[in-house]
């Protein structure tokens, strides 16, 4: 569909027509040689002679008139409009925040053939599966130990968060948990998320004893800036020292912000509360539509140095012609 980005300059059309009939004739006074019998010398030279001001041709007139209207219509913008284009894009970041202390290589859990395995071995295979249903969203990954490290930024590559979720190995942040400064790292990565759903999901089997910023002041933190964080459990509650849950403390962060909290023995119960997880945080997409536009004005721009170039070659090669018929006796 043909549309204007400016339609009104269609009104300037007689603009010509009316500078013709209401502004003066323009005259132009210089010194000359006046001779009185000019016409009667004419004659006898056979010239033929006109009074006053000559006026352009029927077909310099028409062109004229045609290359202004085509000037008017580059002006005007003409756009086509393509058909309309809907685009889905993410509403939602998601943040996984993952302990990686020591603790999660104790071989407590099993895994999908009943193997016993690693908390954390446990934890990838559970996490890998929910990744893959989170096409539409953004996703991050944040690993915590001595100090929270961003694994990966939000981006909606879910094979690329997948693979760097496997590589993941126990220690590599070190060996003790800081979650309330990895709560943190996240509320800074979650600064420039335009998403209008920012969630948070932390995963744990110790107790945070070395944040710099206690987890119920990041998540009073969290909760001002939109964040909603749900906490799992994923240690022994009979443990004793760091390796000791602090249930009350994860219950209280996700309490403030709104989320869930989850406790999670096995690899099954893990499987269980990220399948709840994915029905709480289902798909959130925004559905974008816009209809391109392709500008055209270079057509009739075209059309008019083409037009002014095929007349000024006809006229060089018609007036020659015709000075030669009136000039012959």
């Amino acid at each position: 569909m043909l549309t204007f980005a400016y339609p009104l300059l269609a009104l300037l059309l007689p603009l010509p027509l009316l500078v013709y009939w209401l502004l003066p004739v323009h005259e132009t006074r210089r010194a000359a040689v006046r001779v009185p019998y000019f016409i009667a010398l004419a004659r006898i030279g056979g010239a033929a002679t006109r009074q006053g001001i000559g006026r352009r041709g029927l077909w310099r007139t028409l062109m004229l008139g045609l290359c202004w209207g085509l000037v008017l219509l580059a002006l005007m913008r003409p756009q086509w409009v393509m058909p309309p284009v809907h685009h889905e894009r993410p509403a939602r970041d998601l943040l996984l925040l993952v302990d990686l202390s020591g603790s999660m290589d104790t071989q407590d859990f099993t895994d999908a053939s009943g193997r016993t395995v690693s908390r954390l071995t446990a934890v990838k295979q559970v996490l890998d599966d929910f990744l893959t249903r989170r096409d539409g969203d953004r996703v991050g990954i944040v690993v915590f130990g001595n100090a929270p490290f961003a694994l990966v930024p939000f981006t909606t590559d879910l094979k690329l968060a997948r693979q760097m979720l496997a590589e993941m190995q126990v220690g590599m942040a070190g060996p003790r948990t800081v979650l309330g400064d990895a709560i943190g790292l996240g509320i800074n990565l979650f600064a420039a998320s335009k998403a209008p759903s920012r969630t948070m999901i932390a995963l744990t089997d110790g107790n945070d004893t070395a944040s710099s910023v206690p987890p119920a002041e990041a998540a009073r933190i969290a909760k001002d800036r939109g964040i909603v964080i749900h906490t799992v459990a994923a240690g022994d509650p009979a443990a004793a020292g760091e390796e000791k849950l602090d249930e009350a403390a994860l219950r209280d962060v996700a309490t403030t912000t709104g989320g869930g909290f989850y406790r999670a023995l096995d690899r099954a119960g893990l499987a269980d509360i990220y399948d709840r997880l994915d029905k709480v945080e289902a798909r959130k997409v925004e559905t974008v539509s816009f209809q391109p536009r392709m500008e055209v004005y270079w057509v009739p721009l075209a059309a008019l140095l083409v037009l002014s170039m095929l007349f000024q070659a006809l006229r060089l090669v018609r007036w020659p012609h015709r000075r030669m018929a009136e000039a012959a006796p």
